[in-house]
């Protein structure tokens, strides 16, 4: 939550901290960020402060977040603060997206050519599933594909992770490696983990091309520090070279995604790296009631720290936090409907300000019916993306195939969106060929003599279809991105199959409105090529999309992060799932806490703990034990359940009111 500001004075309102790190401009800066303590109108501010003072004009300055949501609610920010045209000109975006735009200009000089594609999570693991031995499982290809990606976030190349390689395993993931990133360059791809490793290695080896950067990039500003793995704080390094010019922010209490290669300790290598350091603490917080934030720093103390900080607020003192020992998963997603349908009665708070948290999806479930009895509305995190629809993926397909050729993972799918008497034989066939001549499968298309040795009714499909590639790659420097998209649905006779596929006219409507919608976002970027469009769209995740409207929020601890609600249930603290029982048995409690501590201060107001007695494995009862977390909080900061019998009456007693209260304003 940011602190207000007037436009008139843009300073006022800033706390002395939050001031301190503004106006430190002149060397490297860690401005270490506790929860709901404003830190991103200290960034927003900062940036206005650079511009508006001529220390540093908006084109040289790049800010970088870990979303493209908290990237968008920065610029619309910032906007407010500084001329349009430096608006325009300033630099705000993901770790990713700048990768992007550094391959994009310079990838030349490490051997990618223009209108690559960016292979996202599937794309790999079909990669992977074809590399390994036949049969290999599921969990062992999603193993060996994640051990692939560690190598890389480390910024390993394919060679070095050869030469360091030592045990069997290190020497199989190596060869896997290398195998993987062959076929990347074949089809003139990259992944996700290649948009951050590329351009370290680029700037790291490339003399001229880090010169041209660091003039580009005058000053830096990181969001989430402690959130960077190995080779995103090295394009931080190289980026800010020497002077270090730059604002790190960042909270190593809230580092919660080791579990993806982020590495917290980056927080206390800016020190090492940079002896001249400046470190400023913002410890008010803007966010959660005095009692919370008690309780969430006695948690977190019992973690080990290099900078401690004790979060406090001039707010109240609030309601006490509610510890509720249920029966099983089932009672206590009944008490939180309940509890959720008596604040909205007493409050009148809106859905939107409620949130569950879990520590795994799995525990939803009992949740969603329980809302369900209640007639509350709920949206749960994590459902189908929208660009994972596959609608939406096959015309993607299809536009990587016109900008990129050489894509043959977008190729598979685009031949068979709709079907085109290509069987798997002719595909395999193709495939064949085309490695023997030395070129991609939609290369092979064109060249009469192959398709001569497939059947005739396979190579009039495959003929067909680099008639409609060869024109819609011809219309492409015509027309809008938009109208090329639309103009694909039809001449491709996807829009004819969605109407086959469907099981009725709604569910046609729904294919056929996700497709539009796809269209519709392209027209919102005319300036720029299909190539780049594709590149920038798979940058985007189901979190940048709009947010899901007057719903109780059901979500996982990790995704809460850099949210705020006014009331927050967390379900399901027990040992064994909060903390993981991973991290029991491996005795690494510190991730858990961080986690436990992010879901204390998501919360502004009413905070309620919850954990089952008993749950059933495999048809039989088993015993379970409170999270060892809740005894880590201050008793005076609690109310535990069966503390107070008097009390106990009491809250059923007002939730029985407030059901009899309910039935009567409903007959009315």
């Amino acid at each position: 939550m940011g602190v207000p500001h007037s436009t008139a004075d843009p300073m006022r309102g800033l706390n002395p901290q939050q001031l301190e790190a503004v106006m430190h401009t002149e060397g490297p800066l860690l401005v270490l960020a506790g929860a709901g303590s404003g830190k991103t109108s200290v960034i927003v501010e900062k940036i206005a402060h650079l511009i508006n003072s001529g220390r540093m004009p908006a084109r040289r300055i790049a800010a970088i977040t870990f979303t493209n949501k908290s990237a968008r609610e920065m610029r619309e920010r910032v906007a407010k603060r500084i001329k349009e045209e430096d608006a325009k000109e300033l630099t705000l975006c993901t770790f990713h997206a700048l990768g992007l735009k550094i391959l994009q200009m310079d990838g030349h000089r490490i051997g990618l050519r223009r209108g690559f594609s960016i292979f996202d999570s599937d794309d790999s693991a079909a990669q992977f599933k074809d590399l390994l031995p036949r049969g290999t499982k599921g969990d062992e290809i999603a193993r060996m594909h994640s051990l692939v990606s560690n190598v890389k976030n480390i910024g390993l190349s394919p060679e070095q992770a050869a030469d360091i390689a030592q045990s069997v395993r290190e020497k199989e993931v190596a060869s896997l490696y290398k195998e993987y990133q062959a076929r990347l360059t074949a089809f003139n791809a990259v992944d996700f983990d290649d948009l951050i490793r590329l351009p370290v290695q680029l700037l790291e080896t490339d003399a001229e091309a880090l010169a041209v950067w660091r003039e580009r990039i005058g000053y830096l500003l990181v969001d989430e520090c402690q959130d960077t793995n190995d080779s995103q704080y090295r394009l931080l390094k190289a980026l800010a070279g020497e002077r270090g010019l730059f604002t790190a922010v960042g909270d190593d209490d809230q580092s919660i995604y080791a579990w993806r290669g982020a590495n917290p300790e980056n927080l206390l290598s800016l020190g090492s790296d940079y002896p001249s350091l400046r470190i400023v603490k913002l410890e008010q917080n803007y966010r959660c009631s005095n009692r919370i934030l008690r309780a969430a720093n006695e948690v977190i103390a019992n973690n080990p720290h290099e900078h401690l900080k004790r979060l406090w607020s001039d707010r109240s003192d609030g309601e006490r936090i509610r510890v509720w020992g249920c029966t099983d998963s089932v009672e206590e997603a009944e008490r939180v409907a309940a509890q959720i349908a008596l604040l909205v009665h007493q409050h009148e708070l809106p859905y939107s300000e409620f949130a569950v948290l879990f520590r795994g999806n799995h525990q939803s479930r009992a949740l969603e019916k329980a809302l369900q009895i209640q007639r509350i509305p709920y949206h749960l995190n994590g459902g189908t993306a929208f660009l994972d629809r596959a609608e939406v993926k096959d015309v993607m397909a299809w536009l990587r195939v016109i900008s990129n050729p050489d894509d043959d993972a977008a190729f598979l799918r685009a031949i068979a969106s709709p079907k085109r008497d290509v069987g798997a034989a002719s595909l395999t066939k193709l495939a064949a060929l085309a490695s023997h001549a030395g070129v991609s499968m939609a290369r092979a298309i064109n060249d009469p003599s192959l398709l001569r040795v497939l059947t005739p009714r396979a190579a009039n499909g495959l003929d067909q279809f680099a008639s409609i590639i060869s024109s819609l790659r011809a219309r492409s420097h015509a027309v809008s991105a938009g109208d090329l998209v639309r103009e694909l649905l039809v001449s491709s006779g996807m829009e004819t199959n969605f109407r086959s596929l469907a099981k009725n006219e709604a569910d046609f409507n729904r294919r056929k409105a996700n497709a539009t919608e796809l269209a519709e976002w392209f027209d919102d970027s005319r300036s720029v090529s299909v190539g780049d469009l594709n590149a920038q769209l798979a940058l985007l995740s189901n979190a940048d999309r709009g947010e899901p409207g007057n719903q109780v929020r059901l979500m996982s601890m990790h995704a809460s992060k850099g949210l705020e609600f006014s009331a927050v249930f967390v379900v399901g603290c027990n040992d064994g799932v909060l903390p993981h029982e991973t991290s029991l048995d491996e005795g690494s409690l510190d991730e858990e806490r961080r986690l436990f501590y992010v879901a204390l201060t998501r919360c502004k107001q009413h905070l309620y703990l919850s954990y089952s007695k008993r749950t059933s494995r495999f048809g039989n009862t088993v015993s379970l034990e409170p999270s060892r977390f809740l005894d880590e909080l201050p008793v005076e900061e609690i109310e535990r359940e069966g503390a107070d019998p008097a009390l106990d009456a009491a809250r059923k007693k007002e939730h029985a009111t407030a059901a009899i209260d309910a039935i009567f304003a409903a007959l009315k």
